[in-house]
């Protein structure tokens, strides 16, 4: 993306990214459409279009979504259990033990409180 200068600065090195003032607006305001982040940004005088709003929001999503897939890998690394199968047929095993699923269920439900 192009780098422009925003209207008031000087010559001092300064300038800011397109694409760096659409999150700075999403950052102050998550839930704002399209249509105000661009009125948001002309004030400032930074002409943006609807399509680019768009795709900085869809890219915000993308890297959240690759965080949480990263937490939730790193917690089932920690569960001890390398095969989600062989939990499942223990799971299955303890219901027998206790009388089946309803009594397991009532059993968990139990330390839960």
């Amino acid at each position: 993306m192009a780098k422009i200068k925003a209207e008031g600065d000087s010559n001092n090195g300064e300038s800011s990214n397109k694409s760096e003032a659409v999150r700075g607006v999403f950052a102050k305001n998550p839930k704002a459409t399209s249509r105000e982040v661009i009125s948001t940004l002309a004030e400032s005088g930074i002409k943006v279009t609807p399509t680019m709003v768009y795709y900085v929001r869809s890219k915000q999503k993308q890297a959240n979504r690759k965080v949480k897939r990263a937490l939730v890998a790193e917690s089932s690394r920690k569960t001890g259990a390398k095969n989600p199968v062989e939990v499942v047929i223990r799971v299955k095993d303890l219901a027998r033990e206790v009388g089946g699923m309803q009594h397991l269920k009532q059993l968990v439900d139990l330390l839960a409180e």
